[in-house]
């Protein structure tokens, strides 16, 4: 591993000492917000940071021990040199991490969008099985999970589920989710037990704001229309729905749920989030070169993930991980394991990248 930039490291324990300054120093209400954000940011790195060089200090002392007379003092020294090394190899480690560009939508809470593929009713009623995983596992996070639009299957699950999922750094965790979920088993309709073979595609798109990205009135069609499904407490019998077509793109949203003011307010949402993602894909292919190594670019045509039932195991296939714990991911338990795997197999892509652009 290449040594960390010095100079970096010195500059950032100076602005942080700065902020601690200016934060105790009255800043207006302002700069106030501005600077308690940054020094909530940058307060994680620089403790590392600290205890970087303080290990070095300690270290160089060690190692002073260890070529003086004192034998005694100095094979005490050389256990104490081997113990410093690790520890400033995990924190060197560390800080390189803490050194990765953040994406800038990693904070954002999320617009989640689950709909059944290949395989009919069995589809659906996989789109249901996943909506019900996220649904456990933003639990477990603390996030919370609105439905925003759903459209059931005729014997469960969902053709098509929308939902917003809100809490801090769900996107960060979420967005490995992307792309086409394929599921292995026995269809409960399935007399002969045979294994079918059916998909659903998941869409994490990062939950934007109206300073995030601007939607002119003139580019936007609205139409109202009665809603229809298979029926329940979703399902209006008035002119409540709504559609919204962005006309520059041809980009259509529906939204059916509660009364035509809120499905317009909800479909602007969903609109904003798909617009804004858009946008970040355009951008990002003109970094195609440097995104092949990194894991879940979010392309939703790409086949991520297999679950297989009759075995109880799911493999992902950006990293060939396997769990035999089937029921434990698809209850939301141990999803962990694999976006955990996921993100140091990223953190590690571009680490290498970083050490081969020095």
């Amino acid at each position: 591993m290449p040594a960390l930039p010095e100079d970096k490291l010195d500059a950032l324990a100076t602005r942080f000492q700065y902020i601690e300054a200016a934060l105790s120093g009255g800043a207006s209400p302002d700069e106030l917000a501005k600077l308690s954000k940054e020094h909530s940011d940058l307060s994680p790195i620089v403790a590392e940071i600290n205890a970087y060089k303080k290990a070095l200090m300690d270290r160089a002392e060690a190692a002073a021990l260890a070529k003086g007379a004192d034998k005694e003092m100095a094979e005490m020294a050389e256990a104490e040199l081997e113990e410093l090394d690790e520890k400033i190899e995990k924190l060197t480690q560390t800080i390189f991490i803490m050194l990765l560009p953040k994406d800038e939508a990693d904070e954002k809470s999320i617009i989640l969008e689950i709909r059944g593929g290949t395989g009919g009713d069995e589809a659906a009623l996989f789109a249901g099985d996943l909506f019900r995983m996220y649904e456990r596992y933003a639990s477990l996070r603390g996030w919370k999970v609105t439905l925003m639009e759903e459209s059931p299957g005729e014997m469960g699950g969902y053709k098509e589920v929308i939902a917003n999922v809100s809490g801090k750094g769900v996107y960060a965790r979420m967005k490995y989710e992307s792309g086409v979920h394929r599921v292995q088993r026995v269809p409960a309709t399935e007399g002969s037990g045979r294994i079918h073979t059916s998909a659903a595609t998941v869409a994490v798109l990062p939950e934007v704001e109206d300073i995030d990205i601007e939607i002119r009135n003139e580019d936007i069609r609205i139409d109202t229309m009665r809603a229809s499904g298979a029926g329940g407490q979703h399902v209006n019998t008035t002119d409540s729905a709504v559609r919204i077509t962005h006309l520059p793109t041809g980009i259509v949203v529906t939204s059916a749920m509660k009364s035509q003011h809120q499905n317009r307010a909800q479909a602007m949402v969903v609109l904003r989030s798909r617009l804004y993602e858009m946008q970040r894909e355009e951008r990002d292919s003109a970094r195609s070169a440097e995104r092949k190594g990194q894991v879940g670019s979010g392309d939703r045509s790409e086949r991520i993930r297999t679950y297989n039932f009759p075995q109880g195991r799911v493999t992902d296939h950006r990293i060939n991980l396997t769990l035999y714990k089937l029921d434990k991911v698809i209850a939301g338990e141990a999803l962990d394991e694999l976006i955990e795997a996921l993100i140091t197999e990223n953190q590690a892509a571009q680490l290498a990248a970083m050490e081969n652009s020095n």
